[in-house]
């Protein structure tokens, strides 16, 4: 299958990896059958292979939603989203709608998609955080011409949907990969291991992800190399992580990095990249 360029994240994502895709690129295997990427977030990694076979994993059952709308009814989603207004006051209605849980579970899927695609694009730094209550809480972004309709991109990566056969999950890490035989690729991104007491960000999903979910996901690596299958991860460069991970061969790469929010703590990073073959 031939590659589109206009493919590309349709979300702004924290922890996305565009900036990165051509470090990444030089350690993904010549060949595999099955595509596997269980914490999907932006897919920009999924969107720059264009696998044909995929199976895509997110525990944000909005996000999942949203892609299944774009493969599904993206001409609706794209005439619906010029409707919305960058202004606080419709940010904040649009944002509340959570509120009322009952009012919110009748919500039809592409008017899920339309809330969540439009606070993405109009919130501060496109940052999806939601509270415990799973409650999305980022505030209004100011920005002065958001992209709320990127059309282009939004047609191209439904067309990829369509043309491939990927297959849309919304579960558990550990669920998202049972399939996987011998000659598939598993991409692991999940929240990473924070670098400080003050840099963590766990707030995509209510549930958090800390360092018992990040051992589980040690073991689940063991049990997939067991297995004979490839699989390639990210994530910070810890002590914990490099001792986690210290039976596998690790790669530093460096990143920019924009979450926190003093702009003195921005800056360049280092990230691992963990895989089990060479």
């Amino acid at each position: 299958m031939k590659k589109d360029k206009a493919v590309a994240p349709v979300v702004k994502w924290v922890g996305g990896k565009r900036q990165l895709i051509s470090e990444i690129d030089k350690f993904i295997p010549s060949h595999y059958s099955t595509y596997y990427e269980p914490f999907l977030g932006g897919g920009a990694l999924l969107f720059y292979l264009q696998p044909y076979e995929a199976v895509v994993n997110d525990i944000n059952e909005e996000l999942i939603n949203l892609y299944q709308v774009i493969k599904d009814n993206v001409d609706e989603l794209i005439e619906d989203l010029k409707k919305h207004k960058n202004e606080p006051d419709y940010f904040y209605e649009i944002r509340g709608l959570d509120r009322d849980i009952e009012k919110y579970k009748k919500l039809s899927p592409i008017e899920r998609a339309l809330r969540i695609h439009y606070l993405n694009k109009t919130c501060f730094n496109g940052l999806f955080r939601v509270n415990s209550q799973g409650q999305f809480n980022t505030p209004f972004g100011r920005y002065k011409r958001p992209n709320i309709v990127n059309e282009t991109t939004l047609r191209a990566v439904s067309n990829y949907f369509n043309n491939a056969n990927i297959t849309f999950k919304c579960c558990d890490f550990e669920e998202a990969v049972q399939g996987a035989r011998k000659d598939s690729f598993i991409y692991f991104d999940p929240p990473y291991d924070p670098v400080s007491d003050t840099s963590s960000f766990t707030g995509y999903d209510k549930g958090g992800f800390d360092k018992k979910e990040q051992k589980r996901l040690k073991n689940l690596c063991d049990e997939l190399n067991n297995r004979g299958v490839k699989f390639l991860l990210s994530n910070s460069e810890t002590e914990f992580i490099l001792d986690l991970y210290k039976d596998y061969k690790i790669e530093i790469v460096h990143a920019k990095r924009s979450i926190n929010s003093k702009g003195n703590k921005r800056g360049k990073v280092n990230e691992v990249l963990v895989m089990n073959y060479e």
